[in-house]
C-alpha cells in the first residue's frame, strides 16, 4: 500500500524534516509540498538531496489540499489550521501546530491570546503523544501532534504520576532546546550572532506549552494541577533536554522508580530507559525519533528528578507525526523511522 501525502509548511524546519523522513518511507509518497513564501520554486533547489521530490515545485496551501492526498501533514504557523481543517474530512490530517492540542476553548484563548475560531472542532482531534494515546491515535482521522517541550516532559513524568510516585501538584520543568525549535522564521534574537556562545531563558511565566502539559498531567493525575515551566535556548541546532523536578511520595529509591519507567516503556520502540549509571544526552538522539528517559531520587531533599531528551525536530515534531500517521493508516508504527543518530 502506498499513500499519497501533502506537506503544508514544507519550507520550515519541521516541514523539511517531514520531507526528509518521507523520502525513506516505504508506504508514503509526497505529491504536494506547500510553502507560501516559496510558491513556484523548485523543491530540488531547497532540498537537493531529496530525490523523491526533485521534480516538484512548492505550491500554495490550497493547491496542496486540492491534490487529493490520502494524508496531510500540516506544519503551518499557529492559528492557520483552525479554519483550514474545521470541516475537511476527505483526508487524514496530522497538525503539528497548537491549534487542536487543547480540549477547552477557554484555555486556548487564555494561553494563545485569542479566541479559537472553531471551538466545536477541538474534541474531534486526538492528542498524539503516541506512547500514551496509542489506542486513540490508531485509525483516527485527525491528530494534534504534541509540542516538543511537552513531548519530553510528559515522557519523563507520566509513568511516575500514573504510579503515584510523585506529587503531580508540585512539578517544575526546566527545559533547554536547540535554536531550530523557534522555527525558520524565529525572528529577532534568533540569529547566529545573538545565540552563539549564549544561554537564555524565555517566556518564563507564560509559555503556550504550559497549558498543554497541565492538561495532560491533570488528566493522568485525575485532578487539576498547575506546573511551573522555564524554557531556555541553547546554542545548538537541534536537541531538547527536559529536567523535571517533583516531590516524592513516600520514600522511593532509584531502583524502584527506574522500574516504573522500565515497565511503562518495555514495549515502546522509540523510548530508551537509561540505567542508573547514565543520564540523557541530546547528541545521541540527533536525527532520530528516539527518546532517552531516566529518573533519580535526591534522598536529602525528597525530590525526584525525571529526565528526558529528544531531537526537537524529530520526536518533538516530524518523527512523532510520522509515527502517528503510521498508526492512523494501519501501517507498522516504526515504518520510515529506522534512523541512526548523527555522530559525532
Amino acid at each position: 500500500m502506498t499513500l499519497s501525502v501533502a506537506v503544508l509548511g514544507a519550507s520550515g524546519f519541521a516541514g523539511a524534516e517531514l520531507l526528509r523522513l518521507l523520502e525513506g518511507h516505504p508506504n508514503m509518497q509526497v505529491v504536494a509540498a506547500a510553502a507560501s513564501a516559496q510558491v513556484g520554486r523548485s523543491v530540488a533547489d531547497a532540498y537537493p538531496a531529496l530525490g523523491s521530490v526533485a521534480d516538484m515545485h512548492f505550491c500554495t496551501v490550497d493547491e496542496a489540499l486540492d491534490a487529493g492526498a490520502d494524508l496531510v501533514f500540516s506544519s503551518l504557523p499557529h492559528t492557520a489550521s483552525m479554519d483550514l481543517f474545521a470541516d475537511k474530512d476527505d483526508a487524514k490530517i496530522i497538525d503539528l501546530a497548537g491549534d487542536f492540542r487543547l480540549n477547552e476553548a477557554d484555555r486556548y484563548a487564555q494561553w494563545y491570546g485569542e479566541a479559537h475560531a472553531n471551538p466545536r472542532s477541538l474534541g474531534a482531534w486526538q492528542y498524539g503523544l503516541t506512547e500514551f494515546n496509542r489506542q486513540g491515535v490508531t485509525g483516527a482521522d485527525k491528530v494534534a501532534n504534541p509540542g516538543c517541550y511537552p513531548t519530553a516532559a510528559l515522557l519523563a513524568l507520566l509513568p511516575l504520576i500514573q504510579a503515584g510516585a510523585i506529587d503531580a501538584g508540585r512539578i517544575h520543568v526546566d527545559a533547554k532546546s536547540g535554536i531550530s525549535g523557534a522555527g525558520r522564521a524565529g525572528g529577532e534574537g534568533f540569529d547566529y550572532s545573538s545565540v552563539n556562545e549564549s544561554l537564555a531563558p524565555y517566556s518564563v511565566t507564560g509559555h503556550k506549552h504550559i497549558a498543554e502539559m497541565e492538561e495532560q498531567i491533570s488528566a493522568t493525575a485525575g485532578k487539576p494541577v498547575q506546573i511551573t515551566f522555564i524554557p531556555h535556548l541553547v546554542p545548538m541546532t537541534r536537541g531538547l533536554l527536559a529536567t523535571c523536578i517533583a516531590d516524592a511520595v513516600d520514600e522511593p529509591d532509584d531502583d524502584a522508580l527506574h522500574d516504573v519507567l522500565a515497565r511503562s516503556y518495555k514495549d515502546e520502540p522509540f523510548v530508551r530507559v537509561l540505567s542508573a549509571q547514565h543520564l540523557p544526552k541530546t547528541k545521541r538522539l540527533s536525527g532520530t525519533n528516539d527518546a532517552e528517559v531516566c529518573v533519580r531520587v535526591d534522598q536529602r531533599t525528597g525530590k525526584v528528578f525525571a529526565f528526558a531528551a529528544i531531537d526537537n525536530l524529530v520526536k518533538g515534531a516530524a518523527g512523532q507525526a510520522v509515527q502517528n500517521a503510521n498508526l492512523m493508516c494501519g501501517l507498522p508504527e516504526t515504518a520510515g523511522l529506522d534512523l541512526n543518530p548523527c555522530l559525532p
